[in-house]
């Protein structure tokens, strides 16, 4: 895989974000699959049934993203890097306002800084997504007997 990410077009700086990103979501997972006791000193309080039912939910769309995050690190192909990260855009987003209005019982920092970080992070995840973009319209418009094999 490391020989497969050294001769891609992707430049290293967006796999190591994405591989941040998919390390963020894992302990997601874990928490909302094993650790419940975290769920539960941030202030959610799970009551029954359709609590887990959330919980659970909640962890299965991450771990779906984790496997397609996964699969593009591996394949490094730009066309379905450029989804992935689109999902990630959408996704840090929509936690960019929704973890300020609506705090954790621990969070650890305040909402203004909260919403800081998020702004870095879609900023961040944004740039990725220009430069991928960029580097997949590259690919479609070079023809098939001109791409190097990965």
């Amino acid at each position: 895989m490391l020989s497969r990410i050294k001769a891609s077009p992707i430049p290293l700086w967006v796999n190591v974000l994405l591989a941040l990103l998919v390390g963020l979501m894992a302990i997601q997972v874990f928490w909302n699959y094993f650790d419940n006791q975290v769920l539960l000193d941030s202030g959610i309080t799970i009551q029954g049934d359709p609590d887990q039912n959330v919980i659970y939910t909640t962890a299965g769309r991450l771990v779906a993203m984790i496997a397609a995050s996964v699969f593009v690190l591996v394949t490094q192909n730009a066309a379905q890097y450029v989804v992935v990260l689109f999902m990630s855009v959408i996704r840090e987003a929509q936690e960019m306002f929704i973890d300020p209005l609506y705090p954790m019982a621990d969070a650890p920092t305040s909402p203004a800084v909260d919403f800081a970080i998020h702004v870095v992070i879609v900023a961040a995840e944004l740039a990725a997504l220009v430069v991928v973009y960029r580097i997949a319209r590259e690919q479609q418009r070079t023809p098939a007997a001109q791409l190097e094999p990965v």
